[in-house]
């Protein structure tokens, strides 16, 4: 039975015209703002289905091609607008192909784990460098010096004019 998938939910094609848009009474209801009230019709030719826009604002694609009708094949890719199908036909279980089988992978463990010569790090932060910079350092040093001096000196002028009784 064809089906098409809308959004990833399937509606399986059993009427002779079937009609999509964002309006409740279609027979597929899209409900995104992407899509017309009257969008397209799907109408049933022998034993395939022939895709027609109904003069849609943001237009019907398959495959990625503007369609304004078209005769659609199993796996077509279809959009609504911004909504995108996919179109599944009537396949006979001859027509459909077993997967072939699995090679055997020989897989090992890795002994070594070395950083390979071309990589880079993607990360957005600068890695932290394990060095110390000793001029960094110093001024850290020189900078907690002055500090405590001018604490010093704050503490000295406040003890020197301070009121006696």
């Amino acid at each position: 039975m064809p089906r098409l998938i809308v959004s990833g939910v399937g509606y399986d094609l059993v009427e002779q015209v079937v009609t999509i848009g964002r309006a409740p009474d279609n027979t597929i209801h899209i409900d995104d703002s992407s899509v017309s009230g009257r969008h397209a019709e799907l109408r049933r030719a022998d034993k395939t289905y022939q895709l027609r826009d109904l003069g849609s604002t943001n237009g019907t694609r398959v495959n990625g091609i503007g369609a304004s009708e078209i005769t659609l094949h199993p796996g077509d890719r279809v959009r609504f607008g911004a909504v995108d199908a996919r179109f599944e036909g009537d396949m006979p279980m001859s027509a459909t192909q077993p997967l072939p089988a699995a090679a055997k992978v020989d897989a090992k463990v890795a002994t070594t784990s070395i950083r390979p010569a071309d990589f880079a790090n993607a990360s957005p932060f600068r890695t932290r460098s394990k060095e110390r910079d000793p001029g960094r350092t110093a001024l850290f040093i020189a900078a907690a010096v002055a500090l405590l001096a001018l604490i010093a000196g704050i503490i000295a002028v406040l003890t020197m004019h301070a009121p006696t009784q």
